[in-house]
């Protein structure tokens, strides 16, 4: 089970520094892009994916590409979430995102709905309203943090039914995210350098340091949660429901006692209800 605490821990971490990066003055564009380098040099070394099978005239590269805009972008939306509405909503948007994902593999990818499945869903539907009501917290002044905590829900599930695609077409996970971590490096690179020859923003050092730290954390939340299940093969509901609830309850503790977010009763009542989603939905995997 350490693995799945780790990439528990590397989860909340990439919060936490998205949240302290404003604080230290990091770009956050430019760090996000230097992310998928580390990124995509790690998955190489690390996973080792095989690129034979993307020879092929199967290979999704309308979703690959997809996944490769998506995920710097979410990655954007979920910064700006973390700044406004703070590490506690966000990271329960972020897990919430299941409930769309579930929904769009009962549409689209022929998985069966159940009872437990369905109370889940019904649950995290209100988690979401609770988790998103405005907390009067002076932190979000403009009261528009609810919009950013949508697009971190939908951002989210959107990502996942990507690679949903690309399971589907056949193509290895470690590959797919491989060709999608380089490709969003080369589009967040060309959009750094035009940001940087038309002076809105000098490639700096300290960006890319930061960027470097949080690609190597967030690769770490990838492949601890990848050995999770290889340690646990027969327990995958277990790893999923351990992720999704250890990240919202870590999250919490580390908002609220960290950096001091205040919540308010409606959150506090949808943080609950996420917990109780999630659950659900585990239970109506096994």
């Amino acid at each position: 089970m350490h693995f799945l605490f780790l990439s528990v821990a590397c989860s909340v971490l990439v919060s936490v520094l998205l949240k302290l990066a404003p604080r230290r003055g990091i770009d956050i564009a430019q760090a996000v892009t230097w992310n998928y380098l580390a990124a995509s040099v790690l998955s190489l070394l690390v996973l080792k994916p095989s690129l034979q099978s993307l020879q092929g005239g199967h290979t999704p590269w309308l979703a690959l590409l997809g996944l490769a805009v998506a995920l710097p972008g979410i990655f954007l939306v979920l910064a700006r979430a973390v700044r406004q509405a703070g590490i506690v909503r966000s990271d329960v948007a972020q897990r919430l995102s299941l409930l769309l994902s579930l929904t769009a593999a009962f549409v689209w990818f022929g998985e069966q709905a159940n009872g437990w499945k369905l109370a889940g869903l019904a649950l995290g539907l209100l988690a979401i309203v609770g988790v998103s009501a405005r907390n009067g917290d002076a932190t979000t002044p403009t009261g528009s943090s609810w919009g950013w905590l949508l697009g971190v829900w939908a951002g989210f599930a959107l990502v996942d039914i990507l690679l949903k695609q690309v399971a589907a077409a056949g193509t290895p996970s470690t590959s797919a995210l491989l060709v999608s971590f380089g490709i969003a490096f080369v589009l967040m690179l060309a959009w750094q350098l035009q940001r940087h020859f038309t002076g809105a923003s000098r490639l700096d050092a300290r960006n890319l340091a930061y960027g470097l730290l949080l690609g190597a954390i967030n690769f770490g939340n990838i492949l601890f949660y990848v050995r999770a299940h290889q340690a646990l093969p027969h327990s995958p509901a277990t790893i999923f429901a351990g992720m999704n609830i250890g990240v919202v309850c870590l999250g919490a503790l580390v908002g609220v006692w960290v950096f001091g977010e205040k919540t308010s009763v409606l959150n506090r009542v949808g943080l609950l209800l996420a917990v109780a989603a999630i659950g659900l939905i585990a239970r109506g995997t096994l």
